[in-house]
């Protein structure tokens, strides 16, 4: 087995679908919501109020700024789908083009990294997630089953006398930060 995907273990009788490529020539895999989720919009409470505020050059305290920055938290939007792939290999996340298009969804760093070693790890198994935000105007509500971005198995290079790490992965997304 080189590469490919799996449903996570607690999700095996939620009748979810692995990803699939649409056509002959596509290069992404399609990941689809494993539950319904509702993504608020940005543009609601605190952030617009904030945003006013600076507008009308009004006085901005630090709780606003802290309570309008807490509006543009991303969303992690489950898939009950994890990947397994070959060393020297990851899996890049990336848009949908009709995310951005026509349900004004995105993933707020354009891209998502999955390495190898997320598979089956300690903390949620290697289920992938998709990160998104949603600038609407709307909150907008995804259905179990819809499409919410794709999927494309990557090789990677090493640079020349690269000190090879030693950490090991002990946990799920967001893992190694420090």
């Amino acid at each position: 087995m080189k590469r490919g995907f799996e449903i996570v273990s607690t999700k095996r009788n939620q009748g979810l679908n692995l990803p699939q490529r649409q056509t002959t020539q596509a290069a992404g895999y399609d990941f689809a919501a494993a539950e319904d989720f509702t993504l608020p919009s940005i543009w609601k409470g605190n952030f617009l109020k904030t945003l006013w505020k600076l507008h009308e050059q009004k006085t901005v305290s630090a709780a606003d700024f802290q309570a309008a920055d807490a509006c543009l938290k991303p969303y992690l939007v489950p898939t009950g789908i994890k990947a397994y792939m070959q060393a020297g290999e990851f899996l890049l996340l990336a848009n949908r083009s009709s995310g951005p298009l026509k349900r004004r969804l995105v993933l707020p760093n354009g891209v998502g990294i999955v390495d190898a070693d997320y598979y089956n790890n300690e903390g949620n198994e290697g289920e992938i997630f998709f990160q998104l935000i949603n600038y609407g105007l709307r909150d907008y509500h995804i259905k179990k089953g819809e499409r919410i971005g794709q999927g494309i198995f990557m090789p990677y290079l090493l640079a020349d006398g690269e000190t090879a790490p030693r950490a090991q992965r002990t946990g799920g997304f967001g893992s190694t930060q420090k």
